[in-house]
């Protein structure tokens, strides 16, 4: 018997990477999985990977008027969410003398005010008991030069995990946040660096790590799991780093 069996699963950003592989052991373990995704591409090679009994929706995180239709069409189909998994996000990576009000507001728009909504609108599908998971990063406790905005949006999303956890507490709706390290991911490939710059941006990183090494999709799908199953059902309002070290080393 699966971990999640019969429980309805919303994944933002569940086409490629983290969302991926979380929405694959999801699914593993028993769950009707949704998942999001901005490119019609990544939504229907997400599909063919995840199988017919997936859903895939198209829908921008920063764009308010398709996460409410991605609600209602849910809300049409399955008539509740019985775990969220925000985790739609952006990275771009730029000195702060560097940045300007287009390159803020994107990530912001995104990280922040995207992901804030998401769980507003989805949070009158979600029954008692539920299970909502944030994606942070490490750098909501590590400086890192080059990241000001980008770690500024994930600390505000570890102060979403806090409040909303004591709001929704009432509820038994358990709120948990997950703030993964360097993860094998192809949003290294979006930083705008040639292949160069990424490969050796991504040595630098590993060094930091306490293994040493990047971490794969799969090692936080596994959190994820753990956080979205009755296994972690006395758990409420972490912040579990999954970084192989990065935050304490």
């Amino acid at each position: 018997m699966g971990k999640l069996n019969g429980k309805v699963a919303l994944i933002t950003g569940g086409t490629t990477g983290i969302g991926l592989a979380t929405a694959k052991l999801f699914q593993q373990e028993g769950a009707q999985v949704v998942v999001t995704g901005r490119s019609a591409a990544s939504l229907d090679a997400a599909q063919k990977e995840l199988g017919t009994g997936a859903l895939a929706i198209q829908a921008d995180a920063s764009k308010l008027g398709d996460t409410t239709k991605l609600i209602e069409q849910i809300k049409e189909k399955f008539g509740r969410i019985d775990i969220l998994f925000a985790n739609a996000g952006i990275a771009k990576f730029a000195p702060a003398a560097q940045v300007d009000e287009a390159f803020f507001d994107e990530q912001f728009a995104t990280n922040v005010k995207g992901l804030f909504f998401t769980v507003q609108k989805a949070e009158p599908l979600i029954p008692d008991g539920g299970i909502i998971l944030l994606n942070a990063s490490v750098v909501s406790k590590k400086a890192f030069p080059g990241t000001s905005v980008y770690s500024a949006t994930k600390a505000a999303v570890r102060s979403f995990g806090r409040t909303l956890a004591a709001e929704l507490a009432p509820r038994r709706i358990r709120v948990n946040t997950i703030s993964p390290g360097p993860i094998e991911t192809p949003i290294y490939g979006k930083l705008g660096m040639d292949a160069g710059a990424t490969k050796q941006f991504e040595e630098n990183m590993a060094q930091g790590v306490g293994l040493k090494r990047f971490g794969q999709p799969e090692e936080i799908a596994n959190a994820a799991l753990f956080l979205a199953s009755d296994a972690s059902s006395y758990i409420v309002g972490i912040e579990l780093f999954v970084d192989g070290g990065m935050a304490e080393f």
